[in-house]
């Protein structure tokens, strides 16, 4: 049974989650969501609690969901609640609040929320998207030096995207801080924001995901100035895995088993149908939206992400050290993070390969 009870709540949920962060970890975060809270009529015996983010990166959950793969997965005794986010900070807060149980996040919201809670929190159980990640700018920029004294949005403070945009601009010698000053004004926004302030020219640029980097450039003629794959050893890069509250995953390791059963058979469809797919995804844009996108758009960001149930550990190592070296991480022990047994487990008995946390 699927219920798109979480949503509705939003203010709610930030104020609680903020105070459980608070109390967990020594301080609050600044996110919010874009849908959250709890629903009644629930009369199965046990509920799942499932965030993602209304993205192309994050296909594997829109699928899932519009495809009922989750809900085909979890059986008649589970029911599947939803909730979507703009960015990775706000979804870990829902973690730690217990408004969720589980989400599709980016690596280091993933990495901060294992080293806020000392490892407590969360594990990472499998891998789901790579790539698709854009610096789109204004047609007169041309390289990192023509970015001084320019504005250039992230969907959140800390959130992947963001770290990925503060480490590229250290490394090309441009400074920046976490309040928008430095060489390079860096401004946290939903992504929905930013296509306006890119429209109305109050940014210069942005780092985002799809579908927004292929929206920016075919609705505000934006251009790509760096495709982030191209930073990454073989273009692959993790963007999109799936996390667990260990909590909810020593409770019910059973119900995780069947939403990682759901996970890969999403993705399995994503590979074998790509019309079928991209049918169903723009279907539940549609209904978390209340539009789609159109279809050039559509085509445009699908082909530009690659979904796969490997984690790409490695990336997430990296994507650490160029969180600490942007001074937005304190040096972490990520041993532990992965628990990709039960992933394997299914791998193993649809005769696929066993992915690594190597």
């Amino acid at each position: 049974m699927k219920v798109r009870g979480l949503r509705g709540m939003a203010a709610a949920l930030a104020a609680v989650a903020v105070t459980a962060l608070a109390a967990a970890c020594g301080g609050g975060g600044d996110a919010t969501t874009t849908a959250s809270g709890a629903g009644g009529g629930d009369t199965a015996k046990t509920e799942l609690r499932l965030g993602f983010f209304p993205n192309i990166t994050h296909s594997t959950a829109l699928v899932g969901v519009k495809k009922g793969f989750f809900e085909k997965a979890l059986g008649a005794n589970v029911t599947l609640k939803t909730a979507t986010f703009n960015a990775g900070p706000a979804a870990t807060e829902a973690i730690f609040s217990d408004a969720i149980d589980a989400t599709y996040i980016g690596p280091n919201p993933a990495i901060n929320a294992w080293s806020k809670s000392k490892g407590q929190a969360i594990k990472i159980v499998a891998g789901s998207a790579s790539g698709g990640v854009y610096l789109i700018v204004k047609p007169e920029i041309n390289s990192a030096a023509d970015l001084k004294g320019k504005k250039i949005a992230t969907p959140q403070l800390g959130n992947t995207q963001d770290v990925a945009l503060r480490f590229w601009l250290q490394q090309q010698g441009l400074k920046t801080d976490t309040k928008g000053g430095g060489d390079v004004s860096i401004l946290p926004q939903e992504n929905a924001q930013t296509l306006q302030t890119f429209a109305t020219g109050d940014i210069d640029g942005a780092w985002v995901p799809e579908p927004f980097a292929s929206r920016l450039i075919q609705e505000s003629k934006g251009k790509i100035l760096v495709d982030e794959s191209e930073l990454w050893p073989n273009k692959q890069f993790v963007i999109t895995h799936l996390i667990v509250r260990q909590q909810f995953l020593k409770e019910h390791p059973d119900i995780v088993k069947k939403l990682i059963e759901g996970h890969v058979e999403a993705n399995a469809y994503i590979s074998s149908d790509p019309a079928g797919a991209k049918e169903a995804i723009n279907a539940e844009l549609q209904d978390l939206s209340g539009k789609p996108l159109k279809p050039e758009v559509l085509d445009s960001a699908f082909k530009n992400i690659t979904f796969t149930n490997d984690p790409l550990a490695s990336t997430l190592i990296t994507s650490a050290d160029h969180a600490q070296k942007v001074g937005l991480l304190d040096p972490v022990d990520l041993n532990g993070i992965y628990d990709l047994k039960i992933l394997n487990e299914v791998l193993s008995a649809k005769g696929q390969q066993a992915v690594s946390d190597k």
